[in-house]
């Protein structure tokens, strides 16, 4: 058969799952490619992991006989099938992006179920282990790890060896849940090389487990640096300003760095865009403490 293949968010960050359903065509012997206009395919796979938001929807095709759509973008239900998610990755669809890095899941689901988030709808509310690093990972000096929430799952001792055992450079894509975090797990993590960790601070009802997790990292974490332990602060969600200011200045005391991250952006209103921009352009954040004091016309 002759595959077309259509990553339609093309956000310069690889398609898993088109990588996974490329190795599995190819393992049976059909032809694989980027679809183009100009072909002729027995099936195109479309996928499609962000909303229209950020990624507008593409036209399907007419050169191919069979249309599969999947991915978050087009809804909860297309996972793929067992035999495909097990696959080893066809990294040659993305040869620069992917050089001596692997990506992968060694956990799904997550028990937080945050009213912005779709992984808990999608994945179940349960941090549940899906797969060994052996899996995907092949000795690449570089790993990109998807899971939603590693800390939550029962098996993460377990898991965070393996990573530390691998010897590569570990980006937890999806960041820490701190509120998960003791003693035993911080040592876990800080046997795994990371050149930064990221947590999240999401909702003011969260602040007292999240406070406590960030006070036992400072104590027992390997990352000492405040500029290498980043927290998303959520806005523009359910918080006002002065909670938004409340956990920036709460963080930054405690040396951590935040980041501020915007809920629907496109409608968010100018003093949260410009607060945004005051917190993550760090050389302003460094120099003028106070957001009351900051002047967007300064230069």
């Amino acid at each position: 058969m002759n595959i077309g293949l259509i990553d339609v968010d093309s956000h310069n960050f690889p398609n898993l799952a088109l990588m996974k359903i490329s190795a599995f065509h190819k393992s049976r012997g059909d032809h694989v490619e980027w679809w183009w206009g100009f072909g002729d395919y027995d099936i195109v796979y479309m996928s499609k992991v962000f909303d229209d938001t950020y990624s507008k929807d593409v036209d399907e095709p007419l050169n191919a006989r069979k249309i599969i759509k999947g991915g978050t973008g087009y809804g909860l239900n297309g996972n793929l099938p067992e035999e495909i998610e097990h696959i080893y990755p066809d990294y040659s669809l993305y040869p620069e992006l992917t050089k001596d890095t692997a990506y992968g899941f060694l956990t799904r689901g997550c028990p937080r179920h945050c009213s912005f988030c779709i992984v808990g709808d999608k994945e179940g509310l349960q941090s549940r282990k899906v797969a060994d690093l052996s899996e995907w990972w092949h000795g690449q000096r570089y790993i990109k790890l998807l899971d939603p929430n590693i800390t939550a799952c029962k098996d993460r001792l377990d898991l965070l060896r393996q990573l530390a055992d691998s010897g590569a450079w570990v980006d937890f894509t999806q960041g820490v849940d701190c509120r998960t975090l003791t003693k035993e797990i911080v040592l876990s993590l800080n046997a795994v090389k990371t050149k930064m960790i990221h947590f999240a601070w999401d909702f003011m009802e969260q602040s007292d487990a999240v406070v406590k997790g960030l006070e036992l990292y400072a104590q027992h974490g390997a990352i000492t640096d405040e500029r290498k332990r980043r927290v998303y602060v959520l806005t523009n969600y359910n918080t006002t300003q002065a909670e938004n200011l409340h956990r920036i200045y709460t963080l930054r005391n405690m040396g951590y760095d935040p980041y501020v991250m915007i809920y629907d952006k496109p409608h968010a209103p100018r003093e949260i865009r410009l607060l945004q921009r005051w917190v993550n352009n760090k050389i302003i954040f460094r120099k003028c403490e106070r957001f009351e004091d900051y002047d967007p016309k300064r230069r």
